[in-house]
């Protein structure tokens, strides 16, 4: 059997809108549809911004959710949903937004969250979804899977589901403008981590190589733009748009060691998930060179990185992301050298992802990876 010929199922919403502007049509959509009662889950940053959705008869919000979410937390949103039973939940901010509604609409009914992590447990939907990115990150609107932290244990746990795919999705490139550099740097790296591991994945596939290639190359592009101008409508156009690229990768594919190396920065250190995912990118990016040497090619091409060996091509990466002004040493964000054995086991457990990576990866190579990135 050929790559194009292997098998590939992928989840799309019925309703996709994208461009300057396009936040609007949720609304429209949400009175065309008959929704009446409406839950907006959001983060304080952008409840004065709800208005802009144009959304139909009676709103709740929900503006409590944290920039890394645990499931008391999502708890929390779950009770908001329960009083006011909503016909459609709205996910307005970044992915830890997203994530969060799209666990409302499957939690409101009988199931628990300890019932629904893994994948396909999830046994149906209470009411319909629309999700509004506002940062180009996670890509979580165009994905079937929804990620918490598990408050007991501090693990990142994964709920994949076809009932997670929203109805509705709106890509409005306004929404972004206000986002400051940093965190514009840190979730478009994420964006690009995204493409770039389900590009050299052993999941790979060509329908999704694709848009993995489109991902990381508007990224490549763009993204030093709208770090140096927040304003370059272009440039943020571009990079929500490989974002939602990075987003349609995750679902048959997902991403592999570089995001299992990245969840525990998010879950001990507390950083967010786009600087955790960047201070680790060179580095893993530098490891599966020998095996996946074509695509890391491809990818080093696209952002100007020398490829002649691992050394140079995780230098130039690293500097790659300094220069957007990311923070790269673990150092100096908080990390102690007696974390990183911890953090290295904690990673490699994540069998999930890591089986994924085109190279096996040990657990003391993980600690030298935390070590180079201390």
């Amino acid at each position: 059997m050929t790559d194009y010929a292997s098998p590939l199922r992928l989840f799309q919403p019925r309703q996709f809108d994208y461009g300057s502007g396009s936040a609007a049509q949720v609304g429209v959509w949400a009175k065309a549809e008959g929704f009446r009662r409406i839950l907006v889950v959001t983060q304080p940053v952008m409840a004065a911004q709800i208005d802009r959705l144009g959304l139909p008869g009676q709103v709740a919000v929900f503006s409590g959710v944290q920039p890394e979410p645990d499931s008391d937390n999502l708890a929390l949103a779950v009770a908001a949903a329960v009083q006011a039973a909503p016909d459609l939940v709205v996910g307005f901010g970044g992915g830890s937004v997203m994530d969060v509604a799209k666990l409302v609409t499957v939690l409101r009914g009988d199931q628990t969250l300890a019932e629904v992590v893994g994948p396909h447990r999830v046994t149906g939907r209470q009411n319909a979804l629309a999700l509004v990115p506002t940062t180009a990150g996670t890509g979580s609107e165009a994905g079937i899977r929804a990620l918490v932290t598990d408050a007991s244990t501090l693990n990142k746990v994964a709920v994949e589901s076809r009932y997670l795919m929203p109805d509705m999705v709106a890509l409005d490139p306004d929404l972004t403008m206000s986002v400051p550099p940093a965190v514009t740097a840190a979730t478009g790296i994420d964006a690009m981590a995204h493409c770039v591991e389900a590009f050299t994945n052993r999941k790979a596939h060509p329908l999704i190589d694709n848009y993995a290639r489109l991902g990381f190359g508007l990224v490549a592009r763009y993204l030093p733009r709208a770090v140096r101008d927040g304003s370059d409508a272009e440039a943020r156009a571009a990079l929500l748009l490989a974002a939602y690229y990075g987003g349609i990768c995750l679902g048959p594919v997902n991403t592999a060691a570089g995001h299992a190396l990245a969840y525990p920065l998010g879950t001990r250190l507390k950083l967010a998930h786009g600087l955790a995912n960047a201070v680790i990118f060179p580095h893993v990016l530098a490891f599966n060179q020998p095996v996946a040497s074509a695509k890391t090619a491809e990818v080093a091409l696209a952002l100007g990185l020398r490829h002649d060996s691992e050394a140079a091509l995780c230098k130039d990466a690293a500097r790659w992301c300094a220069d957007l002004g990311v923070e790269m040493r673990l150092s100096q964000l908080g990390a102690l050298p007696e974390h990183l054995p911890v953090w290295a086991t904690e990673a490699h457990a994540i069998r999930r992802l890591m089986d994924n990576n085109p190279r096996d990866m040990s657990a003391e190579q993980v600690l030298e990876i935390y070590r180079a990135a201390f």
